[in-house]
């Protein structure tokens, strides 16, 4: 059974439910999503899901197969009369020039392009799903637009994998990056600043700089150069790029007192074109390889912004490589090396997606059919050199080219793409960029994208949850904690300190007035990977009594540990060596 078909026939369930319960509430579309379905009402008020439910279940058996006729559009408008939504639809289908179909399953008929299961009754059992929640949604997804009641309903092959779905959401909630973000206290968002514009605090500063430093590291490694460029351009660049017709909607804009129009950017790509476009350059010049960690901005609307995953304001680890045809191979390999370098610290295993584009769609992507092949063929090439079987993501290109995504299972089995590689020969030929080869002669250049972990924030949302706070030391702010048992053991508590702060390590002294067992308890809350008590025993025999974050207990030299923590801290070891 087609599961996209399952879902989709449980929002027309849905719908029949509603209407059976709230005749005055207007439908308008439900989908189906990754995890389920929703429905979207018009004049439905605190529905109650658990009738709903009750209600969805008891017409099921009736819905023995589903059957479809086409209509003309007056005919359409005239079912669907009193509905605005409906004719809407409608009148948009029709100055398409497409057909118009309804669908009739049991009782309750709906416009729709169909996909569905063929006898809903025999081929969906009743346990499988369940509605969730409700949200408010606006008609189109656009603000001018009604607000909408949107039910949502969770739906899969079987009841044993909705139940190991809603076990994985409960886990989710854990390990929330929100609550844990303000529990580890490393960002936090202000009113005064605005929605989706985090503020990061000392400690998620340290993170962020630790991951960006790995990532230049190993740049550095491969041959690239820092660049900085400004936050504000000219329209007349992302018009140039392509980016003005794609992005406008997006971009936080600027007038200038003289009238001239500027905005904020949304991404860097264009800028670095003409960082590279400052001179002519030799085939003995290339590749060009430019780094840049830098701020991106994008109007998001309200209801969109979630916690980092969706944010105004996000820095992306950008690269851009400027180089000849034949060189892209190398470049893509040395990026791909970079990648396999830095997510196995983290304990991620990746799979990788070819996303190309829609050849039926061809209005959403700049440059013809025989540049797509191209460029899409060159990946393919790349792929069998790695001996690599990829995931095919047909539609999931960028505008510009087609790319290369890294896919990553968390902890708890939810699936994200982290980084990309995206080659692109459309903007180095909307931006003239070339070099000039061994005839003397101008050639075109290419231009690669490259992002290790893409929205610094996006990731740090990701890895939040991945190890639900729990950071490898070499990352965790704190790495270790010294605990003194009363004010008198405070003296050897800061000589242990001084000899982890010097050899690089970093920790700190818990000298609050609270008792032991607090102290320790705020330690495990703010899940520092080791702790040290200091007492009378521990200054007797001149040694540490040593307690992991994961429970284990050891006494031992503050200098053999000292050693043990250092090396764990140089291998950016993914687990605790104690």
């Amino acid at each position: 059974m087609n599961i996209e078909h399952q879902r989709h026939t449980l929002a027309h369930l849905l719908a029949a439910a509603v209407r059976e319960l709230y005749p005055d509430a207007k439908p308008t579309i439900g989908p189906a999503v990754d995890n389920g379905f929703y429905y979207d009402f018009d004049s439905l008020k605190n529905p109650d899901l658990s009738a709903l439910e009750a209600k969805m279940k008891e017409l099921l058996p009736s819905w023995t197969e589903f059957s479809h006729t086409e209509t003309s559009a007056d005919a359409a408008k005239d079912f669907f009369a009193g509905n605005q939504y409906k004719t809407e639809l409608i009148e948009e289908i029709s100055a398409k020039g497409e057909g118009l179909t309804l669908y009739t399953c049991g009782s309750f008929t709906d416009l729709c392009r169909g996909g569905h299961v063929d006898h809903p009754a025999q081929d969906i059992p009743a346990d499988s799903f369940k509605l969730s929640h409700t949200a408010g949604a606006y008609w189109r997804g656009s603000e001018k637009n009604a607000m909408l009641t949107r039910i949502y309903g969770l739906a899969f092959a079987t009841k044993a994998e909705l139940d190991a779905y809603e076990l994985q959401q409960e886990e989710a909630k854990k390990r929330d990056h929100k609550k844990l973000g303000r529990e580890l206290d490393l960002f936090v968002f202000s009113d005064l600043v605005g929605s989706g514009l985090p503020l990061w605090t000392p400690k998620g500063t340290i993170i962020r700089h630790l991951l960006d430093g790995f990532v230049w590291e190993l740049r550095k490694n491969q041959g690239y150069e820092k660049v900085e460029i400004p936050h504000i351009t000219k329209k007349d660049l992302y018009e140039k790029s392509g980016h003005w017709d794609k992005y406008k909607d997006d971009l936080f804009r600027i007038t200038t007192r003289e009238g001239h129009e500027f905005a904020m950017k949304p991404m860097n790509c264009p800028h670095h074109t003409q960082i590279f476009a400052r001179k002519k350059w030799s085939y003995r010049d290339m590749p060009q390889r430019y780094a840049n960690t830098t701020t991106c901005y994008r109007d998001e609307q309200s209801g969109e912004l979630a916690g980092l995953s969706r944010v105004r304001a996000f820095a992306q680890d950008d690269a851009h490589v400027f180089c000849r045809m034949s060189q892209v191979k190398t470049e893509f390999l040395k990026i791909w090396d970079v990648i396999n370098a830095f997510y196995p610290k983290f304990g991620f295993e990746l799979r990788v997606r070819l996303s190309r584009h829609d050849p039926a769609q061809p209005e959403k992507y700049l440059g013809d059919a025989a540049r797509w092949k191209m460029a899409e063929d060159m990946l393919r090439e790349i792929l069998t050199e790695k001996g690599v079987e990829a995931i095919d993501g047909i539609g999931e290109a960028a505008f510009y080219g087609p790319k290369l995504d890294f896919m990553a299972n968390d902890s708890i089995g939810r699936e994200w793409q982290v980084a990309t590689i995206q080659l692109d020969m459309n903007m180095p030929e909307r931006f003239d960029l070339a070099c000039t080869n061994e005839k003397g002669e101008e050639e075109r250049i290419v231009m690669i994208h490259a992002a290790i972990m893409g929205s610094l924030e996006r990731f740090m949302s990701i890895l939040i949850e991945h190890v639900a706070g729990q950071f490898p030391t070499w990352l965790s702010p704190v790495q270790v904690t010294i605990i003194p048992v009363s004010d008198k053991h405070h003296e050897y508590a800061q000589g242990l300190a001084d000899v982890l702060t010097n050899a690089g390590v970093r920790a700190d002294i818990d000298i609050s007035s609270d008792m032991i067992g607090k102290k320790i308890r705020a330690w495990k809350v703010e899940k520092i990977p080791y702790a040290i008590v200091v007492g009378d025993k521990e200054i007797e025999a001149n040694n540490i009594t040593l307690e992991t974050r994961n429970g284990a207990k050891h006494e031992t030299t503050i200098e053999a540990f000292a050693e043990t923590v250092v090396k764990e801290i140089a291998d950016r070891a993914p687990e605790l060596s104690l």
